[in-house]
């Protein structure tokens, strides 16, 4: 018999199914048949309609809130295991509940370690993820992660926009070492945003730490919820005489009054990749997607091959 490789499969949660149809294209197969009946009291259960039985499968889902995402993805990589799949891939262009990575106050859950616990004793055999909201996420896991970078499809943009007098901003001190990444990358200076919050998503007070005086600004951060620590960094720049505030946002959570915010802000452009569907259309957000990203790199994982060649910093 000719020494080849079965192709894999690739099957998606019912919230992600357009970036996975994308991710499919690009890979060079058709997105797998899965369908998932409806119980009168909410609860659901997907089924496989074609056979996985020895293959390699990729299931693509952003498990971000509400939490029928998260569970989605774990009833089928439980349906894959018992369905006997050689290897199930969890692909997360977003992994949800990443922001509770440590206990900051007593008696508070780490849920992105349970989270990690969780699918893995589903049965995903590896995991594939991208901007994690912290990296040392990927030590919850005890099976391989690939965690990804925007900055592959960001930085391509960036360049294109051919901004003079760039600089990179960070929204907030967590975000440094990123800003420095981009900095790095692009030759340009990095300013840092030091806040204060009353509580989670209200901020009491904010400062800018250097000088954005004529210039263009590019805040980086990992992800974009209310959009408050934005368009209030992006304002306070402004007034510091800065020439023009975008913002890098990898995942567009965008909830509550986010695109009220954004469209009423100082925002030049938000920039997002497609990890999370929008919720709404706004002509001040830029979607680049991240599907020829992904698959890249699950075609080399498929086939052993290095993926060095998908980062760009």
């Amino acid at each position: 018999m000719p020494n080849t490789k079965p192709d894999a499969k690739i099957f998606s949660i019912t919230q992600s199914k357009h970036l996975a149809e994308k991710i499919a294209a690009a890979y060079g197969v058709s997105l797998g048949k899965v369908i998932t009946s409806t119980y009168s009291d909410g609860e659901f259960q997907p089924s496989y309609e074609e056979s996985i039985r020895g293959t390699r499968i990729f299931i693509i889902g952003s498990t971000n809130p509400s939490s029928e995402n998260l569970m989605e993805m774990l009833l089928m990589i439980d349906a894959a295991k018992r369905a006997s799949a050689r290897h199930i891939t969890a692909v997360l262009p977003y992994f949800g509940w990443a922001r509770q990575d440590r206990k900051d106050k007593p008696r508070v859950p780490i849920a992105a370690k349970l989270v990690a616990k969780m699918l893995e004793t589903a049965g995903a055999t590896r995991i594939i993820t991208m901007d994690l909201h912290a990296d040392q996420i990927q030590g919850f896991f005890e099976k391989p992660v690939d965690h990804l970078f925007a900055s592959t499809v960001f930085l391509p943009y960036l360049k294109s926009l051919n901004l003079d007098n760039l600089t990179i901003a960070s929204p907030d001190m967590g975000g440094s070492k990123r800003a420095y990444a981009y900095s790095k990358a692009l030759e340009s200076d990095v300013v840092i945003c030091y806040k204060q919050r009353t509580k989670a998503n209200v901020i009491s007070h904010m400062e800018l730490i250097g000088d954005v005086t004529g210039k263009n600004v590019v805040l980086v951060d990992d992800m974009v919820d209310t959009a408050g620590t934005l368009t209030k960094a992006a304002d306070l720049m402004m007034e510091r005489g800065a020439l023009s505030v975008r913002a890098i946002c990898t995942h567009p959570i965008l909830s509550g009054s986010a695109y009220e915010r954004i469209e009423n802000s100082k925002l030049e452009e938000l920039i997002v990749t497609d990890s999370i569907p929008l919720k709404q259309e706004s002509k001040k957000i830029r979607v680049i997607s991240c599907a020829n990203l992904f698959a890249d790199v699950m075609q080399n994982v498929h086939y052993n091959r290095s993926i060095s060649s998908n980062f760009l910093m």
